[in-house]
């Protein structure tokens, strides 16, 4: 049988999770991983404009346009979203996410309608997903349950 391994009683009383991390690790890290997410996704999105084309100064601008404008948004929602009410807090991961996959999907020269449809899909996946979340890590006023 498996048993917990034993802690002392300081260990017991201030509870939590093991933090592997420095603080300056933790803030380099919210503005590092949107600016590599942001690449990723400028990368896929010109890729995906160029049909599998040659690589041109054009195509280059706009996958590094579109990182840019993603990294901030993505930012600004890790900063600004947790401010907000669990309900409103989902709905904006919800659109975030809808709407970039829908942005991937209408660059790939796909109808505009097929992409609003697959957005709608993924943002309400999202939210159901994302409220569940909150709903069960949070109390009524909004406050972290630790």
């Amino acid at each position: 049988m498996a048993h917990a391994a034993p802690r002392n009683r300081a260990a017991i009383e201030r509870g939590g999770t093991t933090d592997l991390f420095s603080r300056k690790a933790h803030r380099a890290a919210v503005i590092a991983l949107p600016v590599v997410l942001g690449l990723v996704y400028g990368f896929w999105a010109a890729a995906n404009r160029r049909y599998g084309g040659p690589v041109t100064g054009w195509n280059l601008l706009f996958g590094f346009v579109t990182a840019l404008v993603f990294a901030v948004v993505l930012i600004a929602l890790l900063t600004l979203a947790p401010k907000l009410r669990r309900e409103i807090h989902a709905v904006v991961w919800a659109a975030f996410c809808g709407i970039a996959v829908a942005f991937l999907f209408s660059q790939s020269g796909a109808s505009v309608l097929r992409g609003a449809a697959l957005g709608l899909a993924v943002t309400a996946g999202v939210f159901a997903i994302m409220f569940y979340r909150f709903y069960t890590q949070e109390d009524a006023e909004g406050h972290r349950i630790r």
